[in-house]
């Protein structure tokens, strides 16, 4: 048992609230053996159709150091967990880590520890495939893909889940990347992809456009002339103000701009910021996905509106999905139970 804390002098020692259970640690290897495309689909559907209040998932927080930057996305899942998630990245080297915590909201005990790098890409798609089923015509889709790394492959994947797909063209710089795109998705998935030799090329004629990895220099990837009429854009890769995805004659036509997190996507991402300084106004178009799906429409007021779907990542996602996750590893005997953890005190 876990010594009690010694009292400061004149103060009485702090009361211990019940023991709670062990804290389960997941790996990322534990994640991958739990998770799957359909349950990661639906649950992020239903985090979004039930009713969250503002202050339950407020904005992030962002502290920047001289060779890199930490993030976190706290949030309270009604019926479900308390979280927060942590990412801490670096520029020399260039690398990640990404760490989530659960909490029990009733007791505050420490639920669980889980790497959260598979979480992080599970949600995202797994979002942008439940925001594209509300925004997409009604019908077999003709889809471009604009990047083809892992963002790129898991948003196909989690698409494939929700929606029938009649062609998809990929298009990225890197000629080996989209090769090796092209072989997964006709090997594992008997989806044919066609290798585009522009990303012009590859959004001609597609219903759906996902743009799915930042240009060089941050220039735009996606140009507002080459979007056919009631197109659909998802755009998930301009989630900071340096970073851009989307040209400014994009987010100028888009007939509604849904997001996940509004008020971080106008007013803190490269593509709202430029927008916003092109004289361009986004307010009055922009509604969180939660309003969307309320609605039961599909945002537009004529078939040829273009629709955004622009997300930034929101802790709302992070900690339904780790909690779905966390509750299938304890049921299927996987994690570490660590030792030791931290225990409630009565306040």
């Amino acid at each position: 048992m876990t010594p009690a804390l010694p009292a400061t002098p004149g103060t009485a020692a702090p009361k211990r609230a019940a023991p709670v259970p062990h804290t389960l640690f997941l790996s990322n290897e534990d994640v991958g053996a739990v998770a799957d495309w359909r349950a990661a689909v639906a649950t992020m559907a239903s985090a979004y159709a039930r009713p969250v209040r503002d202050d339950a998932v407020p904005p992030r927080g962002m502290a920047r150091g001289e060779n890199g930057w930490m993030r976190s996305l706290t949030a309270i899942v009604p019926g479900g967990y308390a979280g927060c998630k942590l990412i801490v990245a670096a520029r020399n080297p260039r690398q990640a880590s990404y760490l989530i915590s659960l909490f029990d909201p009733v007791t505050a005990g420490l639920a669980a520890l889980i790497d959260g790098n598979q979480v992080t890409a599970l949600r995202t798609a797994a979002t942008s495939a439940v925001a594209v089923d509300a925004l997409a015509p009604r019908r077999p889709l003709r889809v471009a893909v604009l990047g083809s790394g892992f963002e790129a492959r898991n948003h196909l994947q989690a698409l494939l889940t929700v929606r029938s797909v009649s062609s998809v063209a990929v298009y990225s710089p890197n000629p080996a990347s989209r090769a090796a795109f092209v072989e997964l998705f006709g090997t594992v998935y008997q989806q044919k992809v066609a290798d585009a030799p522009s990303a012009q090329d590859a959004v001609a004629g597609a219903d759906l456009v996902v743009c799915a990895a930042r240009a060089n220099g941050e220039e735009p990837i996606l140009k507002a002339e080459w979007l056919a009429p009631g197109s659909t854009v998802v755009s998930i890769g301009s989630t900071l103000p340096e970073q851009r995805e989307l040209d400014v004659g994009v987010m100028r036509i888009a007939a509604r701009i849904v997001a996940d997190m509004p008020g971080e996507v106008l007013h803190d991402t490269g593509d709202g910021i430029a927008a916003r300084a092109a004289g361009i106004a986004l307010e009055d178009r922009t509604i969180s996905l939660a309003e969307l799906l309320a609605t039961g429409g599909d945002g537009r007021s004529a078939p040829d509106d273009i629709v955004v779907y622009k997300s930034v990542g929101s802790a709302l996602q992070d900690v339904a999905l780790a909690g779905m996750l966390f509750e299938r590893a304890r049921a299927a005997g996987r994690g570490i139970r660590l030792a030791a953890s931290i225990v409630p005190v009565a306040k």
